[in-house]
């Protein structure tokens, strides 16, 4: 039995490094807005919760605001190795990074992070002594996504269900930075 990736006519699988790496993560990110950000990577099952993207830097590093007496900071301080995982639509913008965390209270960095739907978290504001700063130094990654726009992706799977073969426009490969 084939495999779908032998049944599609189309080349859909492509590795992305550097510059255009970035690129796509950027991309995606920007589509899905929130991730799973899981800890405790080497045991099992990890931690994980929902967390926002303040900031991707031109250097495809991730920032996130925490608590700097919450639990994910804590299990960072014990392994710094993370894994992010991103939907940006139900059929596409898929993509999964892992990386390094640190954890600064750079309060500059803090300050250009800042939104203020953030006070929800940090109710003392942008001085509240609790906020911290991760940093996600992406290592690799694993993207799914979509060549053209979800509309000609549908097309494209329809007229494949009609005539029977592998149209789905899709593409993935890894992600490096």
């Amino acid at each position: 039995m084939d495999s779908i990736n032998k049944n599609q006519p189309e080349d859909n699988y492509k590795d992305l490094r550097g510059k255009e790496g970035i690129k796509k993560i950027k991309e995606l990110i920007d589509k899905a807005s929130s991730c799973f950000f899981c800890t405790n990577t080497g045991k099992m099952p990890f931690a994980t919760r929902p967390m926002s993207v303040q900031k991707t830097d031109d250097d495809g590093i991730l920032y996130f605001l925490s608590a700097n007496d919450s639990h994910k900071n804590q299990e960072i301080s014990e392994n710094s190795q993370v894994q992010l995982f991103f939907q940006g639509d139900p059929h596409s913008d898929f993509l999964t990074l892992s990386g390094q965390a640190t954890i600064t209270e750079d309060k500059a960095v803090i300050k250009e992070l800042w939104n203020p739907m953030l006070k929800t978290w940090f109710t003392e504001g942008v001085d509240d002594p609790r906020i911290s700063v991760i940093k996600v130094d992406v290592q690799d990654g694993y993207y799914w996504d979509t060549v053209h726009a979800m509309p000609v992706a549908f097309i494209k799977r329809l007229i494949g269900a009609v005539i029977g073969k592998t149209l789905d426009d899709s593409v993935e490969g890894t992600i490096t930075t």
